[in-house]
């Protein structure tokens, strides 16, 4: 059995080949050179016709390494990091203006 088998159930173990590009600034044909010269494993997809390939995240952020050195691949997880804090203050923002509505609209009703 393969040690890294184990990991394809495992939420947030998997991103999309569209998704690496995006979130460790690498190509396509990086990529695909990669799953070529057996680097990185895959597993095929589609959706609405569109295929896309499955990729393991670990093997990904090790070709990012070996490719861009430790420090990218720090920087580029930071920056991964301090986007989805940014979202989730925003969305809490919302919902305390939401909630301070509500309260005034309580205390006066």
């Amino acid at each position: 059995m393969d040690r890294t088998s184990h990991l394809w159930g495992q939420k947030n173990a998997t991103l999309s080949d569209k998704s690496a590009e995006k979130e460790y600034c690498i190509s396509r044909k990086e990529i695909l050179e990669a799953i070529n010269a057996g680097e990185i494993q895959f597993r095929e997809g589609s959706m609405h016709g569109n295929p896309w390939f499955r990729l393991l995240r670990v093997e990904v952020e090790q070709l990012v390494e070996r490719k861009h050195g430790v420090g990218y691949l720090k920087e580029k997880k930071n920056k991964k990091e301090l986007s989805e804090i940014n979202k989730e203050l925003k969305q809490l923002k919302a919902r305390a203006a939401e909630l301070e509505a509500r309260k005034i609209e309580i205390m006066e009703g």
